[in-house]
């Protein structure tokens, strides 16, 4: 095991991001704005905050291009991706230099109750109001208000880990037959 800093120093953004790259999280696109203003992000930095009042927490750059589109509307979606999915997480990240409303094509959309983009066949949608958005350094916490729920049961999450896009492997070595 290699301790990358053991001293009272500032932490490096690369040994920062190696670290964080250790965490395996599900792979979300967050869509935002309306009609040709729509754009959006791919996120791993979603979390649930609340269940007495439904909302949860989204981490964005305030230099990307949905900052200013969030600011605007005051609403997202949060998009959980299905395995299946992976093409359109490529494309929120920006993959191929596609901006603003070019990254939902390729892909099926329906407008929900707040007018954001859902995508179609999501492992889950999280139709959201803005409640706050809290300054942090570079980016800004968001904090939202879950309006809607859409579920998709019969599939499996797409996963970020270490740098790259995985599936769940079920193993069989966990409960082997006897």
């Amino acid at each position: 095991m290699a301790l990358l800093n053991e001293k009272d120093d500032a932490i490096s953004q690369s040994d920062f991001k190696m670290s964080m790259r250790h965490l395996a999280g599900a792979v979300s696109v967050i869509t935002v704005g309306d009609e040709e203003e729509r754009t959006g992000f791919t996120a791993t930095s979603v979390s649930s905050l609340s269940a007495d009042v439904p909302s949860v927490i989204v981490s964005v750059n305030r230099t990307s291009s949905s900052w200013p589109v969030l600011e605007k509307y005051c609403r997202f979606c949060i998009n959980v991706l299905a395995c299946d999915q992976e093409h359109v997480a490529q494309s929120f990240a920006g993959v191929g230099g596609r901006r603003g409303v070019e990254r939902y094509a390729g892909a099926q959309w329906h407008k929900l109750a707040t007018g954001t983009a859902a995508l179609k066949d999501a492992l889950t949608v999280l139709d959201c109001e803005l409640e706050t958005a809290i300054p942090h350094y570079s980016h800004a916490i968001l904090i939202g208000r879950v309006r809607a729920i859409t579920l998709r049961q019969s599939a499996e999450p797409l996963l970020y880990w270490r740098g790259g896009y995985r599936r769940l492997q079920i193993a069989s070595a966990l409960h082997p037959e006897n």
